[in-house]
């Protein structure tokens, strides 16, 4: 005989409670195969958890978004810092800006590479001392890229940066609020399934089976329940 298996996510949670919301619009209270003040309770607290799931899932899309820009906009942030630095390198070996300028930019005063700026913290601050190192230089100025471009780019950046930031603690908040409220989904789904199944009787028939599942419950047949019902119908 299958068997019943309760819902492991929020969306077959959902979806559960939403069967048995269904089904005390379908029968009448007399009709019903669980109780009234279950129906109730039900009824008031799916468009809660659906509330709440789908502010979790929302944020989660939305953080989806936000990371896409806060790849480009690193990408072309690195790519403009690191540009900016190299010129800097090429006119100090030319003898065009003083050595000492590197020191002034947050860099290393004998390192002629482009810093390590692989992770997002790295480039936030890197860009910070070249952009403030910059604009406090006095002497030759740097047009390809300009320190003003180079602005742009890390701003972006650093905009999308935080509505990153900001996201992720929104999506820490939601899924906090959706683990306090799922654990009474699952009390709920529990005593509708159990209610329902004490008033049909031992599920041992397609028919009893069939009303069950409108309320909701779940059957899965074991894998030898299954391999009879294919040798069968062979």
């Amino acid at each position: 005989m299958p068997y019943r298996r309760l819902p492991n996510t929020d969306q077959a949670r959902l979806r559960a409670l939403k069967a048995a919301c269904s089904a005390t619009e379908k029968y009448s209270p007399e009709n019903m195969k669980f109780s009234q003040k279950l129906a109730l309770d039900v009824k008031s607290f799916t468009p809660i958890f659906e509330q709440e799931v789908k502010r979790y899932v929302d944020s989660r899309t939305l953080q989806s978004s936000i990371g896409r820009q806060v790849l480009e906009a690193g990408k072309n942030a690195r790519l403009y810092l690191s540009h900016f630095i190299q010129v800097l390198n090429m006119c100090i070996l030319r003898g065009e800006i003083k050595k000492d300028a590197r020191t002034l930019l947050g860099l290393e005063a004998d390192e002629t590479t482009v810093p390590d700026m692989s992770s997002d913290q790295l480039l936030l601050d890197i860009g910070k001392a070249v952009i403030d190192g910059e604009s406090r230089r006095q002497g030759n100025k740097i047009y390809n890229p300009s320190i003003a471009n180079v602005k742009v780019k890390y701003d972006r950046f650093c905009e999308a940066y935080a509505k990153h930031k900001d996201i992720q603690q929104t999506i820490a908040k939601n899924h906090s609020k959706v683990d306090e409220i799922r654990s009474k989904a699952d009390q709920l789904i529990l005593e509708v399934w159990n209610e329902v199944e004490a008033s049909i009787g031992t599920v041992d028939t397609n028919e009893k089976r069939e009303l069950a599942m409108e309320y909701g419950i779940v059957y899965f047949y074991r894998p030898i329940e299954r391999q009879k019902d294919f040798f069968a119908g062979r």
